[in-house]
Parts: structure tokens; sequence; C-alpha cells
């Protein structure tokens, strides 16, 4: 069970078991993981003066507001934009362009999107972006507007299957599929095929984020 929330409030989506016990997401669990290339982006921008932080914000913003109008689109819903402003949306209206030239790429159906899942089984919780039939296939896609595809973004792919798969939902394919917000940060789509040793390394992060809970105890 996953309490809903709308796009502009996604990272507080409190996920639980059957039994009512609060699990942690997937963005939590793969915490743990050092992100070396985020620590050398960070440190670029340091070096030009610039606030890491702030740009950071900015940039989530941005970020959020594309989910949340793709969301919106694929759902046949009139987005509420009055939270941002103009040139977030310009920025956001960017990400969403580069999504509808793909999509008119492609066979596409959408089944579900912003599906919030929750295993009773590894005791964790997510909310998978796009379950889709792709050119004849039942595929999960992730949806980025980060400047690249990194490793532990694999590492969600793979956890959110094991969500869809346990809940009845088949997978035939994986894919991360990035809309860059502007011309810089570019597009992408990439197929994910070997999402069993990612979820492998998911479920050491669950373990060892579950073993460091206790030792605080």
């Amino acid at each position: 069970m996953a309490e809903k929330s709308t796009g502009k409030t996604r990272a507080h989506t409190i996920y639980k078991c059957a039994d009512g016990k609060r699990v942690i997401g997937v963005t939590t669990a793969l915490g743990i993981l050092n992100k070396p290339a985020l620590v050398k982006w960070a440190n670029n921008l340091g070096l030009k003066g610039i606030d890491s932080s702030k740009f950071t914000d900015e940039k989530a913003k941005i970020g959020t507001l594309a989910h949340y109008m793709v969301e919106c689109y694929l759902r046949e819903d009139e987005p509420d934009l009055t939270d941002y402003t103009p040139n977030q949306i310009d920025l956001a209206e960017n990400s969403v362009l580069k999504f509808h030239e793909w999509e008119e790429e492609n066979d596409f159906a959408i089944i579900d999107v912003e599906m919030k899942l929750v295993s009773e089984k590894y005791r964790y919780g997510g909310q998978c972006d796009i379950y889709c039939v792709l050119n004849s296939k039942k595929t999960l896609i992730d949806l980025k507007t980060s400047g690249g595809i990194y490793e532990e973004m694999i590492f969600q792919v793979a956890a959110y299957r094991q969500l869809l798969e346990e809940n009845g939902y088949p997978v035939d394919e994986c894919a991360i599929l990035r809309i860059g917000r502007d011309e810089t940060e570019g597009f992408e789509f990439r197929k994910i095929n070997n999402t069993k040793t990612a979820w492998k390394i998911f479920e050491n992060c669950l373990e060892i984020y579950q073993l460091k809970k206790e030792m605080k105890k």
C-alpha cells in the first residue's frame, strides 16, 4: 500500500506493507551508495563559483515539473502550473517535447503511470514512472531528466521491475528514457538488459540499509 501524492509531492510518498508498517522507498535504499559522478559534478560547479545546492534545487524543480507534465499528459489531465516560474515551465516543456517526439517514433500504448507499489516479500516501496506496451512488449520505462544515465538508475529499474512483477504486472523489457531539460542534457533511450545483476545489488543495498538501522537501536 502507498499513500497517494501528486506529482508535486512525489518525494514524500509513504509506503506501508499490509501489516501497516512503514517501509523505505527505492531511492532511500540506494542512498547508501557512493555517487562519485555527483561529487565530481558538485566540485566542478564550486570551481565555477556556483552554489551546487541552489543549482540542484532549481534543476530538481524543473525535473519534477517535467515528470508531472508527462504524467498529466498520459492521464489526459490538465497540469496545475501555478507553483512554478515561467523559466521553470519553459525548461520543463523542453523535456515534454522530447517525450512527444520519442512517442511519435514508437508504437506506444500506456497501461498505467506513476504506479505506487509495495513489495511484501522484500518490504520496500517504489513509484514506477511508466508501464506500457512498447512495440508489442510490456515495458517498464523509468523517466529521467538528468544529464546522463548513471549506475544507480539501473539499480532503480531492477527494483521497480520486482515491484511490478510481484504485484502481478508482467515485464518483457525495461528501459530508461532520458529527456534532458535543455540541449546540453540531450536525449537518450536505453534498454536495460541485465536486471538480474542490478537486482542483486539493490537487494544488498536494502539489506545493508536495514542492518545499519538495526545498529542504531
